[in-house]
């Protein structure tokens, strides 16, 4: 059996090539994937060389934990079914290539315990659904509550949306970029400059970006809280004696949890967390170079994704 899957077959460089996949075992289901998404976060490390080592990390290897497809065939011990739609948030079943995540391939043979049912009414939307559990689980790592959001890129609004979602009050949310201040639902995005009556006990960055951090401290309460959402290439550290007169307690949100997939899916079935109006950009495997390229520096395009269906 063998998949066209996206390659990195080294920083910088993306390629899409056939590969051979693992047999499937009694466990796993096979999955004809239909739409890919692109992380501008962990897959943007690893297309620039600078993700910090992980076990599994090496060149080449196949990219992405956002896809979603079909489940064509099904192990008697998988606890699926043929015809499912399922979100898959990873995958390690190729030969000749790493699987560090290893999701953006038009097949993939996956655990079944690992995939998540999601319907067909979600449709493209649920490659987000990798995001929006990232978003659940910063939300619930916060011990206080969220009173501002840094950043208005894809996590940042789902962050956003989830804390409205769960019947908190409506956050403020920091965007430095003025082209991502649009598309606010129920909540407030301004330039961090402009937000000048603002004190928040507790703050998520969503931006990655390690300078914002005593940037962010400095407009917290006594006591403040600072959770990091984000992924961080570099060393995090913050002034000490701001962080010392707030009181900051500064908290990680580590990867999702199954449990927050689910409940994501929930609340998206529930109508209480939209996942709309977030893939803004689409492409077909063949011009993967640009799709990645695009996806990395363009501030307009918040979710690009790989359209498998358009393979030819």
């Amino acid at each position: 059996m063998q998949a066209d899957a996206v390659i990195f077959d080294r920083p910088g460089k993306v390629a899409v090539r056939r590969l051979s996949l693992n047999a499937a075992g009694e466990s796993d289901v096979v999955v004809e994937t239909t739409v890919s998404g692109i992380s501008t976060g962990t897959e943007k490390m690893l297309f620039s060389g600078t993700m910090p080592a992980f076990p599994g990390m090496g060149y080449p290897l196949v990219p992405g934990y956002e896809s979603i497809g079909r489940v064509v065939a099904a192990g008697p011990a998988s606890g699926r079914q043929p015809g499912e739609i399922v979100f898959v948030p990873g995958a390690n079943c190729f030969e000749g290539a790493a699987g560090l995540f290893g999701a953006t391939a038009s097949r993939l043979v996956v655990p079944g315990a690992r995939v998540f049912a999601v319907g067909g009414a979600m449709e493209e939307d649920a490659v987000l659904l990798a995001l929006a559990a990232t978003a659940l689980h910063a939300v619930r790592r916060a011990r206080g509550p969220i009173g501002l959001v840094v950043g208005h890129g894809t996590l940042g609004r789902l962050i956003a949306r989830t804390i409205v979602a769960l019947g908190f009050p409506a956050p403020v949310v920091w965007e430095t970029a003025a082209a991502r201040r649009d598309g606010a639902l129920g909540y407030q995005v301004v330039a961090p400059q402009d937000d000048t009556d603002g004190r928040y006990g507790t703050a998520i960055d969503a931006s990655g970006n390690v300078d914002v951090i005593d940037q962010v401290i400095a407009r917290l309460q006594r006591p403040g809280e600072l959770v990091l959402a984000g992924f961080y290439g570099e060393r995090i550290g913050c002034s000490f004696a701001p962080a010392f007169m707030r009181e900051l307690t500064l908290s990680i949100a580590a990867e999702f949890r199954p449990d927050d997939v689910i409940d994501v899916i929930k609340l998206v079935e529930a109508g209480s967390l939209s996942l709309k109006g977030l893939v803004s950009h689409r492409a077909s495997p063949a011009d993967a170079q640009s799709a990645y390229q695009t996806a990395f520096q363009d501030l307009n395009c918040l979710k690009m994704i790989i359209d498998w269906r358009n393979a030819a």
